[in-house]
């Protein structure tokens, strides 16, 4: 991987943001506002002004690219983008590499946060990782006998989605927690809780319960050696980790949960590392 130099795009529902990436350090970040209620080609076009500007500068062997959505990996289509209405089917790779003419990956966002883990975070050196993202929703990367394991429709990991409590689990097990339980918003509970709130505090103690819950799905689905936490709400773990162990610990299996690693990300630009480390993934 070393000196291997890789553009990273990170599509969101307002902006677009890339770098090249060699080994897990990044270049000046490009970013551009995204028209987002515009055409397919309006939203290509602000793609292209990125990876040009990116390919001035360097060079590069491949290009990744995350995208909040279902997709076809292996075509590379990506479908029902969120927040980008025109973009019902979109032959994503095919534009990019008739443009550029170089390799071209395409991914789910959560996918790539878990592939970037692996390879430039604490996944390193693990056999099999869930990448947890935790942010306005409840998305999962799977890692299994060290690749990336999409699922046949990209769909792998979506324990979010899973029934729970009348609702679904991302519901209780995101940042939306506070919000949609409580009609509370989620940053002022974080700052109550960095300054001692007990109501803060109670609050992230059940979102930790919830948390442990979720987990417990993700070990009877998956086994995995290690789960690494990513997203905004991961920024809280401190207020939520010991009901969450507590709640982990009723697992059916001892010895399961002495063996389970929890870490908590550490990584920067996650988005943009991990649509690159999609290259990677597919070399090895």
């Amino acid at each position: 991987m070393t000196n291997t130099k890789v553009i990273g795009l990170d599509l969101g529902a307002t902006n677009i943001r890339g770098a090249i990436v060699s080994d897990n350090k990044l270049s000046n970040i490009v970013s551009r506002k995204i028209n987002s209620d515009g055409s397919v080609d309006d939203v290509m076009e602000d793609i292209f002004q990125v990876t040009d500007a990116l390919l001035k500068t360097d060079s590069a062997v491949a290009i990744g690219i995350g995208v909040p959505s279902v997709v076809d990996v292996t075509e590379g289509i990506v479908y029902e983008v969120q927040n980008i209405p025109s973009w019902k089917e979109v032959h994503l790779k095919q534009l990019m590499q008739e443009r550029y003419n170089l390799p071209v990956y395409v991914n789910n966002d959560a996918n790539c946060f878990a592939v970037g883990e692996y390879y430039f975070g604490k996944g390193n050196n693990s056999d099999s990782m869930i990448g947890l993202t935790l942010g306005t929703g409840l998305g999962a990367g799977v890692m299994i006998n060290k690749h990336l394991f999409p699922g046949f429709n990209c769909g792998a990991g979506e324990f979010g989605m899973f029934p729970y409590l009348g609702n679904v689990l991302e519901y209780y097990c995101s940042g939306s927690f506070f919000n949609n339980v409580y009609g509370l918003d989620g940053v002022q509970v974080f700052e109550d809780a960095k300054r001692g709130d007990e109501q803060a505090l109670k609050l992230y103690r059940e979102l930790g319960e919830h948390m442990g819950y979720a987990i417990k799905l993700v070990m009877y689905a998956y086994d995995p050696q290690l789960i690494v936490l990513g997203g905004s709400v991961r920024h809280a773990y401190e207020f939520f980790e010991q009901t969450m162990w507590q709640q982990i610990k009723t697992f059916a299996y001892t010895k399961t949960v002495e063996r389970l690693r929890i870490e908590v990300s550490e990584l920067e630009n996650s988005g943009i590392i991990g649509a690159a480390a999609l290259y990677y993934d597919s070399e090895h």
